[in-house]
């Protein structure tokens, strides 16, 4: 089972896929939930953290592929 879970590389597939609906999330929020005055720099700085760490996490993961 050990063997398989390595192989396949089950666990950094997961945790990617969570860092994409994170992300997802907090844009959807961002764009659909606030309104306009509710956007404020702390909410932009936040949305702005959390793609920024998909976007590096993504990075790291096709740097790791080759």
């Amino acid at each position: 089972m050990a063997t398989i879970m390595d192989e396949w590389k089950v666990m950094p597939r997961l945790a990617f896929l969570a860092m994409i609906i994170m992300a997802y999330r907090v844009a959807d929020w961002y764009m659909y939930d606030l309104d306009i005055a509710s956007r404020t720099v702390e909410a932009s700085g936040f949305c702005s953290v959390v793609i920024g760490a998909l976007t590096g996490s993504f990075a790291i993961w096709l740097g790791k592929e080759k």
